[in-house]
């Protein structure tokens, strides 16, 4: 690994790291990152998940420092979330290099549609409030679904857990506070599925994950600030550039 590679790789994790945390999407930048410094796009898939781990990790300890803490909300659907995780990676792990940087391409163009839907608070919720619940049946689809898409491509999950959660009821600091329990779940799963197919490679995922670390632990600050808002313009422009690149429409 050269400097610049490892310059590239710190400063792409530090500023997933931050998007992942208040919104989501972080990995939609990193692994066209990894790509481009020469990772196939099968490996790049693999070894970023250390680095959301790393991050959501990073996250979590920081939303408990700042008074958010979102273990107990995040434990009724862990279940089903890590069992799709499970069952996505072990089938997107059976794909091509070529097919999955096409399937990638897509859904960083499915989820950018999603990046221009804010979700908004229920009204006269507050932090820690959650105003409407699923019942279990739905509870148990929802996130299985997620698990599944979670395991399988990663990228854009936080955005879609974050919409699942606040039309569930919860506000945007609470959900985001969920939001990076469970995926550090269910990237906790994916990993071990990925290093037995040996698609991670260790020295880039241990310099991204040192951006990741730093990345997670200031968006979870600024999350809880309020801080989403300024993220979001930044991230939808990303979005459309690696799209374009991945689907090579430049």
């Amino acid at each position: 690994m050269e400097l610049s590679d490892l310059l590239w790789l710190l400063l792409g994790g530090l500023t997933a790291g931050v998007v992942n945390a208040m919104a989501g999407g972080g990995s939609l930048l990193t692994v066209p990152l990894l790509v481009m410094l020469g990772l196939p796009g099968m490996l790049a898939n693999g070894t970023n998940r250390v680095g959301v781990l790393v991050s959501s990790l990073a996250s979590a300890w920081q939303f408990r420092a700042e008074g958010v803490a979102g273990f107990k909300d995040a434990l009724p659907v862990v279940a089903p979330l890590v069992l799709g995780s499970l069952c996505g990676a072990y089938g997107i792990a059976q794909l091509t290099d070529e097919s999955f940087e096409r399937v990638f391409g897509v859904v960083m163009i499915l989820v950018l549609v999603a990046t221009f839907r804010k979700p908004a608070s229920p009204a006269g919720s507050t932090v820690g409030e959650s105003t409407r619940r699923w019942s279990l049946p739905v509870r148990i689809t929802v996130f299985f679904a997620i698990g599944l898409y979670g395991g399988a491509i990663q990228a854009g999950v936080g955005i879609i857990l974050v919409l699942a959660l606040t039309h569930a009821g919860y506000d945007l600091v609470r959900a985001n506070s969920i939001k990076v329990i469970l995926i550090a779940a269910l990237t906790f799963i994916a990993v071990p599925v990925f290093a037995a197919q040996q698609q991670i490679d260790w020295a880039f995922a241990a310099a991204l994950a040192v951006g990741f670390a730093m990345g997670g632990a200031l968006g979870a600050r600024l999350a809880v600030a309020g801080g989403e808002r300024l993220i979001r313009p930044v991230l939808v422009a990303a979005v459309v550039a690696l799209a374009a690149r991945m689907l090579a429409l430049y």
